[in-house]
């Protein structure tokens, strides 16, 4: 079998779920170089691995850069993007910069595949919360079409990296013991150094603010799942609404899910549907208190899904659970798989 140099750009917490999926999914590498800032050595799962400062120059001979990618920053991709792709190298970006680019392709391998052909260089991930979307809303869209979206995501706190469940676990530590928590991070869940991490407490609490606020008051990441769920799927014409909030959550993100197909599709038939996806679980008898919760699919790869029920007073509405690791399926698992797709 062909082996692929593979460079994995950033060890926060995507990075570190990238090195663990390309030893899990036993990726075929030749030589993985890993990149950060500065250099280092770190360990996961008990292997050593030797970071090494980014340059332009350390690309050389990879055939596959994944970057795991900053929210919100202009950071690694920017830079060295390009450079990495000067080098004979094909770049798998997690990051935001290239997402809504037209000439690069923003990629969930089981709904738009072959858009990794249409790549000049440069692949995009998703955002997490959209991934797990168009997984779980493909086979239905396939069968039935959708007209329209209503959702509503319940996004954990890893979502916004390893400060923000640094500051779910020292508030609930602080909570528990009786301490003030605005003792530490101020109204506006600023740390004592003032650096801040979410823009409210976030233990015992949740709120509708993820990402800065734009157009017509939706957030940036609401308009991630408008824009994206639009691309990816090759069809803008889906009326899609969101509401994007914040939980005090370690892994996994929830969404609630109102679906108007264009076919009329009875619960049985989505359920039956559904559990043919690739990728999807079913996980849907609430009589026995069965379906998808964040504590059981921390560290899974699939799109978990329940609650599927139609609406009483719309023929054609249907509401989904959906539930999956954003750091393993919506993130680094993500992009392995689309390494996956190019080496076939």
């Amino acid at each position: 079998m062909k082996k692929y140099n593979v460079a994995v750009v950033g060890v926060g917490a995507v990075g570190i779920e990238m090195l663990r999926c390309l030893k899990q999914r036993n990726f075929p590498l030749g030589e993985l170089r890993v990149f950060a800032r500065s250099s280092r050595n770190i360990e996961v799962d008990g292997q050593n691995y030797s970071v090494q400062a980014i340059s332009p120059e350390g690309f050389a001979g990879i055939d596959i850069a994944l970057f795991a990618g900053t929210e919100g920053e202009k950071g690694a991709a920017v830079t060295y993007a390009s450079e990495a792709v000067k080098r004979g190298a094909v770049v798998i970006d997690n990051g935001v910069d290239f997402r809504m680019d037209p000439k690069v392709p923003l990629v969930v391998p089981e709904v738009n595949a072959k858009d990794v052909k249409k790549h000049k260089g440069i692949i995009a991930n998703p955002n997490c919360s959209t991934i797990q979307l168009v997984v779980a809303l493909w086979p239905i869209y396939k069968k039935a079409g959708i007209k329209r979206l209503v959702v509503t995501t319940l996004q954990a706190s890893s979502g916004a990296g390893r400060g923000a469940v640094e500051q779910l676990k020292e508030e609930i530590v602080s909570l528990l013991s009786s301490w003030p928590v605005i003792q530490l991070y101020g109204q506006t869940g600023k740390r004592a150094n003032g650096q801040t991490v979410l823009p409210q407490q976030i233990a015992f609490n949740v709120f509708p603010h993820i990402g800065g606020f734009g157009d017509f008051d939706y957030t940036t990441e609401e308009w991630k799942l408008v824009k994206e769920t639009h691309k990816i799927m090759h069809d803008d014409k889906i009326k899609i609404s969101a509401t994007c909030v914040r939980v005090p959550v370690r892994t996994g993100h929830s969404e609630s899910v109102y679906v108007e197909t264009a076919k009329s599709l009875a619960p049985e038939k989505a359920r039956k549907i559904l559990s043919g996806g690739p990728g999807v679980i079913v996980i849907d008898d609430p009589k026995s208190n069965l379906y998808p919760m964040p504590c059981d699919v921390e560290g899974k790869d699939e799109v978990f899904v329940g609650r599927i029920r139609r609406d009483p007073f719309i023929k054609s509405g249907l509401w989904l659970w959906i539930v999956s690791d954003n750091l393993r399926k919506g993130a680094a698992v993500n992009a392995v798989q689309t390494a996956e797709l190019l080496i076939r």
